[in-house]
């Protein structure tokens, strides 16, 4: 059989969308072409599995896409391709279960007609025919989404093993990809003008390649010419050393903004969760890194109602909460993994409890960000226009990953960096003037 056409569906996080973007460049590589998802030979679906919700969604849009496209090839990638029990689950509906490192592979198995979940099997060897697979994988070229902002996955992976968490199971241990090859794809998309680049990877501080670590990469990218905001994610607070964030205060470019997963502010709980930090640590981390750019925008993660986490136990989250005013916070309530550490545990903090515990951190969350936000009233600060909404209205970010909106008459000015005056502030945005397009 011939495959002609294609289309890739999302769902999930920074890494799972630059994973698409060099799917959709793989299978262009073999000249087929994008479809709408009634039509194309080939639909992948790249899951995410991090989050139950997220779970549910995979097998809605499985039958979905199966009722109104019965006849393409449907492969599931990303986070749920290697759960046996999703396999199962989804065994009738699904053609193949790939993981994004065997995605070199994809073509050559749909042309020999090779049986559902041969693909699978390639990715149960050796951890390393996994590393060079992972190797092979980051070398595609990715089609990027966007003109002027664009994710480089600089590793794939992560050898943390927090016990909630499914990505060490999804994506294998942490490989990363050559430095040249890194410093090689930014200096392409500088020269293509590009005013965002994202570092990315499940474990982004933790890269080493040789005698270079995360540290010498951003000092290397930020001293490369051009104008553009160098932002990375995800970070973990265990591989925050000093070097790093002395570098934080020699960049240029680098975004005023760090995102640091908290996930507790409860020692103990942070042990079950297998985070490898105490509080004591992460508010030490936070203060360094303050100091050597103080007005920088903190944001992180956590998780509420994680098994056996009592009322004090989060308590004590709600006070680190207060001490460190974070910026933003992506809070989400504990769901239990299929083969993580925690899956054994029981779920005993019922969704009612999760839920109240949310909404307290939001609460004061939102105060903490109105003050922070409070810097910028009255400041004229250049925003990256990202995209244009009704009747002239315009959204754009700060350098310190502020959600900006102003009134423009201009029509040319998404990808491109513009000064505004901020005129109103609240908890998770700014309202602005628009002043001019930056030279």
């Amino acid at each position: 059989m011939k495959y002609l056409s294609y289309h890739i569906l999302t769902i999930g996080c920074q890494m799972n969308k630059s994973d698409s973007e060099r799917i959709a460049s793989y299978l262009n590589s073999f000249s087929l072409r994008k479809a709408s998802i009634k039509f194309a030979d080939i639909v992948l679906l790249n899951t995410c599995g991090v989050r139950q919700r997220a779970e549910d969604r995979v097998y809605t849009l499985v039958r979905n896409i199966k009722r109104d496209n019965p006849k393409n090839k449907l492969i599931i990638t990303g986070c749920l391709a290697r759960r046996k029990d999703v396999q199962r689950r989804l065994s009738a509906q699904v053609d193949l279960f790939m993981p994004i490192n065997n995605l070199p592979e994809l073509i050559p198995t749909l042309m020999k007609k090779v049986a559902v979940n041969n693909l699978f099997f390639l990715d149960k060897d050796s951890d390393t025919i996994r590393q060079k697979q992972g190797e092979r994988y980051l070398e595609i070229e990715a089609e990027y989404e966007s003109k002027f902002s664009a994710f480089v996955p600089i590793g794939n992976g992560c050898d943390n093993f927090c016990s909630y968490c499914v990505v060490p199971y999804a994506r294998g241990r942490e490989v990363y990809r050559p430095y040249d090859k890194i410093i090689s794809e930014v200096k392409r998309l500088i020269n293509k003008d590009y005013k965002e680049i994202s570092l990315i990877a499940q474990n982004v501080n933790s890269y080493r390649y040789k005698d270079k670590d995360f540290s010498d990469l951003l000092l290397a990218i930020d001293n490369l010419p051009g104008d553009f905001i160098l932002r990375f994610s995800s970070s973990h607070p265990k591989n925050v050393s000093d070097k790093l964030i002395q570098a934080l205060g020699k960049t240029k470019k680098l975004a005023n903004h760090f995102h640091l997963a908290l996930q507790s502010g409860d020692n103990d709980i942070l042990e079950k969760m297998n985070r490898k930090y105490r509080v004591e640590n992460y508010l030490e981390t936070i203060s360094k890194i303050r100091k050597v750019k103080p007005e920088i925008a903190i944001t992180t993660d956590i998780i509420v109602g994680f098994p056996s986490e009592t009322k004090k136990q989060f308590l004590n989250t709600v006070s680190v909460f207060k001490k460190v005013c974070f910026d933003f916070a992506y809070i989400s309530r504990y769901s239990p993994r299929p083969f993580t550490a925690a899956y054994s545990l029981k779920d005993d903090v019922s969704l009612a409890e999760k839920k109240n515990r949310e909404d307290i951190l939001n609460e004061v969350l939102s105060k903490t960000a109105v003050e922070r936000n409070k810097i910028y009233l009255n400041k004229i600060v250049r925003v990256l226009v990202e995209s244009r909404g009704k009747k002239n209205r315009y959204f754009a970010k700060t350098s310190s990953y502020k959600n900006v909106s102003f009134l423009s008459d201009n029509k040319d000015i998404i990808g491109k960096f513009v000064k505004v005056k901020i005129e109103e502030v609240y908890d998770f945005g700014l309202k602005a003037k628009f002043i001019e397009i930056c030279k």
